[in-house]
């Protein structure tokens, strides 16, 4: 597979993901209040899907990237207020074109060997070079980075491919791998050659992951420190599909950690279970674009669009528990605040949906399917299973009112490596509801724009010239100085409907006889305390 979160984002509960830096909400009281910490312990967590390949440069799929955090530390961490602290490196500096970063001293690899400068700017370099095809080119690091290195004065420098607004948060966000894996992507498939907090020591995939905490570890965020009680042992990721098993095994103690969305979220906070919370996108649109499809003209996407009820969509999605999207990244704390959907999508009108698509040529046919020259307007949406027990019913919703419209549509239900593989691979799919989950705006830039699959990772063959010159024009504003082009990229995308977002969900993790940070999306491994 040549392409495999985003966080960037796709994150999770979401399809793919991608990975960096990013905020998070923890519950009041819980049932952990009155318990201790408790040492030598195993922390369980349930994934709803198997990662497949887990090498941090070669993936973008959530669960993938979620594990790698345990295995493979970054450059630098964000505190609770989106200022960086230390990782690996205990100093950095960064324009849009230039960083550089000093290793903290004393960082070994699971293999016992220490980690140099030379090795970090491999993983840099390996990311930069397009002849090595990694998905996260374009999304951490811009084609043709080169990275040099001192290792004697322990000191990284980068010259960024392209301009990089937020080059010091996707360069220091990147995992980092230790310089025997760089050249071995198998064993990095695997797990292997880690900075991180733990080793993989078991893995069968579909079933279960086991992870062994590293003694030597001494590195974590910020003034983290070795000896804390409560540290698990060992970290064992199980593979459960079905939300409501995974919240029977959290109240019977089973499972120490998981990521519940649908109803069960209420016995378990009725229960004072702990949890961790994030904001993330759970309603959102793509349209094939590829020649060919239907979704490349923009009258069958705005049909397509008016023939749904968005808000009721958004309701039975989320359980009505949702808020409407106000934009790409939902991830705290954002780097760029604002609202770039509000008054971008068009109304739920089936009538105007009927007109625009006659107008376009889709006549009906005498089974009530639109035909135009001799084609059925017959297509396949994709949407992740791994999502909850809610993706199904609002995919069916959608199904239905489609069908109102004149359009024929087949659902798929797919894992997160069978939505990678259709997405990136095949590209047998007219509508994909898998979400794409990101921490910073320049992350879409790959996904939306620039070389379609299997040469980039735009897979739904977007081309809207003006979103490519803002954010462009974005790229070259260090930080927060180019929000307002950022979001009006993103409402270039949006008025165009080459994505559509319409809701957002707060997606609880939740613990038993544990607590912990979540970050990215996921557990924060550092933050992990087991009680009882």
């Amino acid at each position: 597979m040549k392409k495999a979160r985003l966080t960037a984002a796709i994150t999770s509960v979401v399809a793919l993901t991608v990975s960096a830096c990013g905020g998070t909400s923890q519950s009041g009281q819980d049932r952990t209040a009155n318990q201790k910490p408790v040492e030598g312990k195993t922390f369980t967590m349930a994934i709803g899907t198997d990662p497949g390949a887990l090498d941090p440069a070669m993936t973008v799929l959530a669960v993938a990237l979620d594990m790698d955090r345990y295995l493979y530390d970054s450059l630098i961490n964000l505190d609770d207020t989106g200022k960086p602290i230390a990782g690996l490196a205990e100093k950095w500096e960064a324009t849009t074109t230039t960083a550089s970063f000093t290793l903290r001293k004393g960082i070994t690899c699971a293999d016992g060997t220490p980690l140099t400068a030379s090795d970090v700017a491999a993983n840099i370099g390996f990311i930069g070079d397009p002849a090595n095809k990694s998905p996260m080119a374009g999304i951490a690091i811009a084609p043709g980075t080169k990275a040099t290195a001192d290792d004697a004065a322990r000191k990284i420098t980068i010259t960024s491919g392209a301009p990089d607004a937020f080059l010091l948060r996707n360069a220091g966000g990147l995992p980092i791998v230790c310089g025997k894996g760089v050249t071995d992507r198998q064993a990095l498939a695997k797990g292997k050659y880690g900075t991180g907090m733990f080793t993989m020591t078991e893995i069968v995939p579909n079933d279960h992951y086991t992870l062994t905490r590293r003694k030597d570890y001494a590195w974590g965020p910020g003034k983290w420190r070795r000896e804390q009680p409560g540290l698990p042992e060992k970290v064992v990721f199980r593979v459960i599909q079905n939300t409501t098993t995974a919240a029977n095994l959290l109240l019977s103690g089973e499972l120490n950690g998981a990521r519940i969305t649908g109803q069960d979220q209420q016995r378990l906070r009725a229960q004072k279970l702990f949890h961790g919370e994030q904001v993330v996108p759970m309603g959102e649109m793509f349209f094939n674009q590829a020649p060919g499809r239907a979704g490349a003209d923009p009258a069958v996407r705005r049909a397509l669009v008016q023939a749904l009820d968005l808000p009721q969509i958004g309701k039975v999605l989320t359980g009505s528990s949702g808020a409407p999207s106000r934009g790409l990244v939902t991830t705290e704390p954002r780097a760029c605040s604002g609202d770039s959907v509000s008054g971008k999508l068009p109304a739920f009108d089936v009538a105007a949906a009927k007109a625009g698509l006659d107008a376009a040529g889709w006549k009906p046919g005498a089974d009530g399917v639109r035909v135009k020259d001799g084609k059925r307007l017959a297509l396949t949406a994709i949407y992740g299973t791994q999502a909850g027990p809610t993706m199904a019913p609002s995919a069916e919703l959608m199904q239905q009112s489609w069908k109102a419209a004149g359009a024929e549509v087949t659902l798929k239900g797919l894992d997160s490596p069978g939505t990678s593989q259709v997405l990136f691979n095949t590209g047998e799919w007219d509508i994909s509801l898998a979400p794409l989950t990101l921490v910073l705006p320049s992350q879409a830039v790959p996904f939306v724009s620039g070389p379609k699959p299997p040469a980039g990772t735009n897979f739904a063959h977007i081309a809207n010239k003006r979103y490519t010159a803002l954010a462009a024009q974005a790229a070259h504003m260090p930080g927060d100085s180019g929000c307002a082009t950022w979001l009006a990229a993103e409402a270039a995308l949006i008025e165009r409907l080459d994505v559509v977002p319409y809701v957002n969900s707060v997606v609880p993790t939740f613990g038993s006889d544990a607590r912990f940070k979540v970050r990215f999306g996921s557990v924060e491994p550092s933050s992990i305390r087991m009680y009882g």
